[in-house]
């Protein structure tokens, strides 16, 4: 283990990691997504310093010139921090969704493949909480969207999340080290910045301090309430599917927030994707408000053909749509 100097920044972020090692990686073995900026580095140092054995991982998006520079000054600051060892992970960034969104998909299956068994920390703080449910906010796609992020969603681990952005920034000064700057992060072209420097400092004043705390309190209890009400749909689902159908008058029962979550979870094992609420709803309805109506359409299926729901002879029904697309 590292040592480091007892400076109150330092000691903060060091306690957010020693409890989550100690709640959720016991032996003490870790992985670290390390970007070089200020968040990650401050949560590699203080995991350097609380854990048996850290491992840097280092992803290389090869979106701006001189990033592999940046990769490998990142993966060398780790090794002087005391990381057993530090891996740089090039990748490609392709896909659908919009640069952000291609980066971050393409970023976590590198480190998914890298890591071995190890969980791997990452640097989001509080402020990144509230970013997230602030975004969840605006699609207003029911409770699960304003959950924010989890400490840990195995293999992710989130130490750092009732840990302030500047408190990251400070111990990267306290240490000595000085954080690289990625102008992704300043740009106007991400939601995520324009709530970063625009709205949430607006909502801060307006409403006079306290904002982002108050975020990150509400997706925890959220999330809290949801794992409830997710136990009490996982027993629901026990004794409403059958043989892969759902018997809609015994799931009629069930309270709107229980069905829905048996919904999704039945949808979802048979192959949705991108489940809205107004989907969900449009599900729902052939339980709750049957009247004769049609199949509903959910995301899935093939280029040729969709992925439907219909009730039929009081069972819920999913498959392929019989009619080709046109």
């Amino acid at each position: 283990m590292t040592v480091l100097p007892e400076e109150p920044a330092i000691l903060e972020v060091r306690h957010a990691v020693r409890r989550w090692i100690a709640a959720h990686a016991p032996d003490g073995d870790v992985a670290v997504g390390l970007s070089g900026g200020a968040d990650s580095l401050a949560l590699t140092a203080a995991a350097a310093a609380e854990a048996r054995s850290v491992v840097a991982l280092v992803v290389d998006h090869r979106l701006q010139p001189g990033s592999a520079d940046v990769a490998d000054e990142a993966a060398a600051r780790a090794r002087d921090l005391g990381c057993a060892s530090a891996e740089v992970l090039p990748v490609d960034v392709t896909g659908s969704g919009g640069l952000e969104a291609a980066a971050r998909q393409a970023r976590y299956r590198a480190l998914d493949s890298a890591r071995g068994t190890r969980p791997v920390l990452l640097g989001h703080t509080l402020d990144d909480q509230a970013e997230t449910v602030l975004l969840g906010l605006s699609r207003g796609s029911g409770g699960r969207s304003i959950w924010g992020m989890s400490p840990y969603d195995s293999p992710w681990g989130r130490p750092l999340l009732d840990v302030r952005r500047a408190m990251t920034r400070q111990t990267c000064a306290e240490l000595g080290l000085r954080p690289h700057e990625d102008p992704h992060n300043s740009s106007p072209d991400f939601v995520r910045v324009r709530l970063r420097t625009e709205v949430l400092p607006l909502l801060e004043d307006v409403l006079g301090g306290g904002v982002a705390g108050a975020l990150a309190r509400t997706g925890e209890h959220l999330r809290e309430e949801g794992a409830v009400l997710d136990a009490v749909a996982a027993d629901a689902e026990a004794k409403v599917v059958v043989d892969g159908e759902i018997d809609a008058a015994l799931l009629a029962l069930s309270a709107p927030p229980v069905r829905r979550r048996v919904l999704r979870s039945w949808l979802l094992a048979a192959g949705a994707r991108g489940l809205g609420d107004t989907q969900l709803r449009a599900v729902d309805d052939l339980v709750a408000r049957w009247r004769g109506q049609g199949q509903v359409a959910v995301g899935g299926g093939t280029p040729d053909a969709r992925l439907v729901v219909r009730r039929r002879r009081g069972r819920l029904n999913v498959g392929l749509d019989d009619r080709r697309r046109v």
